[in-house]
C-alpha cells in the first residue's frame, strides 16, 4: 500500500511563495514518475506538474509554467513544489500523486492510483 502525505499548504498573500512537500512511502518511489495535481472549489482537480521518476524531465501546466517548479529527492522519498509569483487563482486544495507504471500521459488524472489527502493553499488578494 503507498501512501503520500502533502505538507506547506497555507495562507499567503498575492506575489508571496510556498513550498509543498509530498512524503511517499510503501512503493519504490524512485522508479515512478510523480504529480501534482490541484482542485479549486467548485472546479474540477486540474494537472499542475509532474516529474519524471530520474527527476530529468518536468511537466508544466500553462497556468503555472514559470511560477511553480517541481523536484524531487529519491533519497528522502519526497516530491516537492515550489511555488512563487501565487496568485489569487491559485488557491486550491493540491494534491500529489503516483503514476501507474503503464502510464503514457502525466498530466491525465486516470494515469495516476495514488493520492494524497491534500493541502490547502489559499493565496489572499
Amino acid at each position: 500500500q503507498v501512501q503520500l502525505v502533502e505538507s506547506g499548504g497555507g495562507l499567503v498573500q498575492a506575489g508571496g511563495s510556498l513550498r509543498l512537500s509530498c512524503a511517499a512511502s510503501g512503493r519504490t518511489f524512485s522508479a515512478y514518475t510523480m504529480g501534482w495535481f490541484r482542485q479549486a472549489p467548485g472546479k474540477e482537480r486540474e494537472f499542475a506538474a509532474a516529474i519524471s521518476w530520474s527527476g530529468h524531465r518536468e511537466y508544466y501546466a500553462d497556468s503555472v509554467k514559470g511560477r511553480f517548479t517541481i523536484s524531487r529527492d529519491n533519497a528522502k522519498n519526497t516530491v516537492y513544489l515550489q511555488m512563487n509569483s501565487l496568485k489569487f487563482e491559485d488557491t486550491a486544495v493540491y494534491y500529489c500523486a503516483v503514476r501507474k507504471l503503464s502510464g503514457t500521459y502525466y498530466d491525465r488524472i486516470y494515469e495516476y492510483d495514488y493520492w494524497g489527502q491534500g493541502t490547502q493553499v489559499t493565496v489572499s488578494s
